[in-house]
């Protein structure tokens, strides 16, 4: 049993070693400060050692905050999402951050935000997969690594709503879909997204159903920005779904989600 996690360990290691010799000259590989810094890689090994993830693959997409992995774990496909302590954007996370009681404690220092915001998108994935919306299922988080369910088929990841064309009634149809999502994420996980648009929209190609992705973002109905940050994603998905010969207004849509009653 040690000789196989011993194996995996090293593994992880000349994963990382090959991506950095051959994509040196490649900023969408330049890993080791950005991504896989010391802590990072303590932190992916004890992942492996409590059996989590059996081998890491590589990127499935790059943000400028976190990059998103492909591994593989004991019975299925995982994605790992590592937020980049070293170059992430920390300043826009604090208006997500603070404000939400459920980090009324964190200090104002960039790798204790940057811990919270990873343990933030874990516990409003809960919060929003026990509401009955679609998103990936949660599994982990370590320092500033969060493992989920990788939302895809064979190593390839389902496109994201913004790339993907429908006739009108499967555009009308994802459209309901997601908009029911909202109002079930503000009924039943008291949550805002915060940031939704056809960006962190995936559409599963089996069935055309959207999965909401990126959530860490999301703040609890308490939040002073909460009714702001909702609006906002109103008017996001009004505007997106207007090609598909959607005409409800934002305050339309607005009142259809704080709306308690059917």
């Amino acid at each position: 049993m040690t000789r196989t996690i011993d194996k995996s360990l090293k593994h992880i290691d000349n994963k990382i070693n090959q991506m950095r010799t051959k994509n040196k000259d490649s900023d969408h590989f330049k890993v080791k400060d950005n991504v896989f810094d010391e802590a990072t890689l303590n932190a992916l090994h004890k992942l492996f050692r409590k059996r989590y993830i059996e081998a890491l693959g590589g990127p499935i997409s790059t943000g400028k905050e976190a990059n998103v992995f492909l591994a593989e774990g004991e019975d299925k496909e995982l994605a790992i999402k590592i937020y980049r302590i070293s170059s992430s954007t920390f300043r826009a996370m604090e208006d997500y951050i603070l404000g939400d009681p459920r980090f009324s404690n964190i200090r104002n220092a960039k790798k204790d935000i940057i811990f919270a915001w990873t343990k933030k998108e874990y516990r409003n994935l809960i919060r929003a997969k026990e509401a009955g919306i679609r998103v990936p299922e949660p599994m982990i988080t370590e320092r500033n690594i969060l493992v989920m369910e990788f939302m895809g088929d064979d190593g390839k990841a389902y496109p994201l709503l913004k790339y993907v064309s429908f006739d009108i009634e499967d555009g009308q149809r994802i459209y309901h879909t997601v908009t029911k999502y909202m109002r079930m994420l503000y009924q039943k996980a008291k949550l805002v997204h915060g940031d939704l648009s056809e960006y962190n929209i995936m559409i599963d190609t089996h069935d055309l159903s959207p999965i909401i992705i990126d959530v860490g973002q999301a703040v609890t109905l308490e939040h002073p920005r909460a009714d702001y940050f909702l609006r906002r994603d109103v008017e996001n998905i009004i505007r997106y779904f207007k090609r598909y010969k959607i005409n409800t207004s934002p305050e339309e849509l607005y009142t259809y989600i704080i709306n308690s009653s059917e």
